[in-house]
C-alpha cells in the first residue's frame, strides 16, 4: 500500500502542478491578447516641424479609448491624466485657435514633453496632431502623430 500511496501523493501534485500551468497560461494570454493591439497614443517628438514618433503600448495593459483623456504611460514612467474642466477648456480653446477647423479630440496632462498640457487634434483630411500648450495657455508646439 505504501507504493499506492507515493504514486497517488505523486499524480496529485502533477495534476496541481498543471492546474497551476493552465491557469498561469491562461493569464499570460489575456494579458498578452489585450495589450498587443494597442499604440502610444502621442508621439515623442517637441519640435513643431511636425515630426514625431510613437511608443507602443506596454504589454499587459488594454488598449486605450483614444476619445478618452489620460491613461498613456511616457517614457518617464508618468502617466498622463484628465483635466479639470476648467482648464480642459482653455487648452481646447487655444488648440483650436491654433489648427482651425481641426476637431479636439481629447485635452490631457503632457508628459513626453515640456508643456503641461496637450490636446490630440484630427483635422479634416484625417491628420493627427499633438498641440502642445503651457501654462498661460499658449500653444508651443504642434507634432504631427506618427502611427505605425
Amino acid at each position: 500500500m505504501s507504493v499506492f500511496l507515493r504514486l497517488r501523493k505523486g499524480l496529485m501534485a502533477v495534476a496541481a502542478l498543471g492546474a497551476l500551468a493552465l491557469g498561469g497560461s491562461a493569464l499570460a494570454d489575456a494579458a498578452t491578447s489585450s495589450g498587443s493591439s494597442g499604440s502610444g497614443s502621442s508621439g515623442t517628438g517637441s519640435s513643431s516641424s511636425g515630426s514625431s514618433t510613437t511608443q507602443q503600448q506596454p504589454q499587459g495593459r488594454p488598449p486605450r479609448d483614444p476619445t478618452k483623456p489620460g491613461g498613456h504611460r511616457g517614457a518617464n514612467g508618468q502617466v498622463e491624466q484628465a483635466l479639470p474642466s476648467d482648464v480642459a477648456a482653455k487648452v481646447k480653446v487655444a488648440a483650436e485657435a491654433k489648427v482651425p477647423g481641426g476637431t479636439v479630440e481629447r485635452v490631457e496632462t503632457d508628459v513626453d514633453h515640456g508643456s503641461p498640457y496637450e490636446a490630440h487634434v484630427r483635422k479634416s483630411d484625417g491628420t493627427e496632431l499633438e498641440v502642445l500648450v503651457n501654462k498661460d495657455f499658449a500653444v508651443t508646439a504642434v507634432n504631427t502623430m506618427q502611427h505605425p
